[in-house]
C-alpha cells in the first residue's frame, strides 16, 4: 500500500480536508455607521525575523529587516496619521522585543497589534506543544510590552498546522487572518464544529511582497511596477465596494516603504476615500462587527 495521496482511503482525505473549513459566511448587510464597505489595512512588521526565522545570520538581510523598523513603520504611521486611518500591525514577538518603543507608538496612535508568531517560525511543521508554547509566549510578550493582549493571529507564512485552530481556541482568540476560503469574513469550523473564531481572509493578490520582493540569490527576480500594483489593489477594492464586502490588504514595512513605493499606500487610501460610505477599521473591529451583525 502506497502512502502517496492518490492511494489514500476516502476516510483519510476527508479527515485532512475537514480539519479546518469555512463555516457560515459573516458578511453583514451594512457595516458600522451604515457603511457599504469595510477596509482593513494590515502591516506585517516582520523586520529582522525574516532572516532569523530559519537560523540565518546574514548581515545584509538583517539590515533589510532593520529598514522596516527604522524607516518603514515611521513612514507608514505618518501616512496613516495624515489621513486619520486605523490599521493592524501583525508583529512577531522577537521583532517587538527588538523594537519595544515602536510598539508603544503603534498603540498610542490608535492601531491594533496582532500575533504573528514568536520569530516568524514556520508553524505548520511544529508539534502541538512547541507551537502552543511559542504563541502563548508571544501573546504574553506583546501584552507586557504594550499593555493590551492581542485578540487575533496571522500565522507566519499564512499557514496552519493540524493544531493551530485548537491553539487559537485555547488562547481565547477572537479572529484569525491567515486563510483564503472566501473574500469576506466567515466562521472557522474545526472538524465540522463551529469555533466562534472569525476568519478575516488574506490573499496573495492583496500582498505587496508577491509583486515587489526579490531574492538576490534566486534565479527569478520578480518586480511589478508600483503603478501596476496600485491598479491591482484598487481593482480589488472597487469590486469589494460593489459587493458590499470587506477589502483586506497586507503590506510589509520593509517592502512598501521605499520612496518609489510608499505612494501605492498613499494613492490607494486616497482612491478609497473618494468613495462614499467606507469604514476604515482594524482587523479586530471588522471581525467583531462581522460576528455581531452577519446577515
Amino acid at each position: 500500500m502506497t502512502d502517496e495521496a492518490w492511494g489514500w482511503e476516502e476516510a483519510r482525505w476527508r479527515d485532512v480536508v475537514g480539519r479546518v473549513r469555512a463555516g457560515r459566511p459573516l458578511r453583514p448587510d451594512r457595516w458600522k455607521d451604515g457603511a457599504r464597505c469595510a477596509v482593513a489595512l494590515s502591516f506585517d512588521a516582520d523586520h529582522e525575523t525574516s532572516e532569523l526565522r530559519g537560523g540565518g545570520t546574514s548581515v545584509g538581510r538583517l539590515a533589510w529587516g532593520e529598514f522596516g523598523a527604522r524607516v518603514g513603520v515611521p513612514k507608514i504611521l505618518r501616512v496613516l496619521a495624515e489621513r486619520e486611518i486605523p490599521a493592524t500591525f501583525f508583529v512577531p514577538a522577537v521583532a517587538a522585543l527588538l523594537h519595544p518603543a515602536q510598539q508603544l507608538e503603534v498603540i498610542a496612535a490608535g492601531h491594533e497589534i496582532g500575533l504573528h508568531g514568536w520569530i516568524h517560525e514556520l508553524n505548520s511543521g511544529l508539534e502541538y506543544e512547541v507551537e502552543r508554547d511559542l504563541l502563548q509566549r508571544s501573546a504574553e510578550t506583546l501584552e507586557q510590552l504594550v499593555g493590551v493582549r492581542p485578540v487575533g493571529l496571522r500565522t507566519p507564512s499564512w499557514d496552519f498546522s493540524p493544531h493551530t485552530l485548537r491553539i487559537e481556541q485555547e488562547l481565547g482568540l477572537e479572529y484569525d487572518s491567515s486563510l483564503m476560503a472566501d473574500e469576506d469574513c466567515y466562521e472557522l469550523l474545526a472538524d465540522g464544529e463551529p469555533t466562534g473564531i472569525v476568519e478575516l481572509p488574506v490573499e496573495w493578490i492583496r500582498d505587496d511582497a508577491v509583486y515587489l520582493a526579490m531574492d538576490r540569490f534566486g534565479g527569478i527576480r520578480p518586480h511589478t511596477p508600483p503603478h501596476e500594483v496600485l491598479a491591482i489593489f484598487a481593482c480589488e477594492f472597487d469590486r469589494a465596494y460593489a459587493d458590499g464586502g470587506v477589502f483586506q490588504l497586507t503590506l510589509h514595512p520593509h517592502v512598501i516603504a521605499y520612496r518609489s513605493r510608499i505612494g501605492i499606500l498613499e494613492d490607494l487610501i486616497d482612491h478609497i476615500r473618494g468613495h462614499d460610505d467606507v469604514w476604515f477599521a482594524t482587523h479586530r473591529d471588522v471581525a467583531a462587527w462581522a460576528r455581531r451583525h452577519a446577515a
